[in-house]
């Protein structure tokens, strides 16, 4: 009866890690704007991509925000 029930729960967890997103895949974001901006409007992005992982770092601004920020994801 132990291993029945030991393998309904096994069961039960994989259904469930299956419906939900159970990936590994994390995302850590960060993204502040600041009222406070430059005379001259900008966009930078970078990208970067290896072992598994990416991330993306990025800045922007006008004549009043300045907006940056990063996303690192894990797939």
């Amino acid at each position: 009866m132990k291993r029945i029930l030991l393998g309904f729960a096994l069961c039960a967890g994989m259904l469930l890690g299956g419906i939900t997103n159970a990936s590994a895949g994390g995302y850590c974001t960060l993204d502040p704007t600041v009222g406070v901006g430059l005379p001259v409007h900008y966009s930078v992005n970078v990208s970067l991509s290896a072992a598994g992982t990416s991330s993306h770092v990025y800045a922007s601004g006008t004549s009043t925000t300045t907006t940056f920020g990063g996303v690192v994801g894990l797939p």
